[in-house]
């Protein structure tokens, strides 16, 4: 097995640099990225901060996002950040008013499918021809009278 502790030179010399550095373990990620929108006019040193949450305390990172429905309408709303777990769906999802009826939307419609495939009463209405046409006549009307009652 070679051992990859060694520079490269004129001779085989060990480095001595490695004790002053200890190396990201192989199940770590460092991510180093910037907080802020805009970049600093004048970039500042900032001490003390020896956390996750009080360097997001510190810089209050926020993004102003356009949403776009399903109908072309824009909706501005900004999320904020505090702490890494913002940054997950389930964060993002809970800061914004927009995202929290899609994801509403979408439970209803996992309901309705989950019907769809349980509902044996349903499955031989709509494998018979004429059972199928009196259901789609009885949701039509149903759409009709709530599109009426607006």
């Amino acid at each position: 097995m070679m051992d990859n502790n060694y520079g490269i030179g004129g001779n085989e010399v060990k480095t001595d640099a490695s004790e002053a550095f200890a190396d990201i373990p192989q199940n770590r990620t460092l991510i180093a990225e910037k907080l802020t929108k805009d970049a600093p006019v004048k970039p500042e040193v900032v001490h003390g901060l020896q956390t996750v949450e009080q360097v997001f305390a510190h810089y209050k990172p926020e993004l102003n996002v356009d949403f776009e429905d399903t109908e072309g309408t824009t909706r501005k709303e900004t999320l904020r950040f505090a702490n890494l777990g913002d940054f997950g769906t389930r964060g993002i999802t809970a800061q914004s008013e927009f995202l929290k009826d899609n994801a509403a939307q979408k439970e209803e419609y996992l309901k309705i499918i989950k019907q769809l495939k349980s509902n044996k009463i349903l499955k031989s209405a709509l494998a018979d021809p004429e059972a199928k046409q009196a259901l789609l006549d009885a949701i039509k009307s149903m759409i009709a009278e709530l599109q009426h009652n607006k």
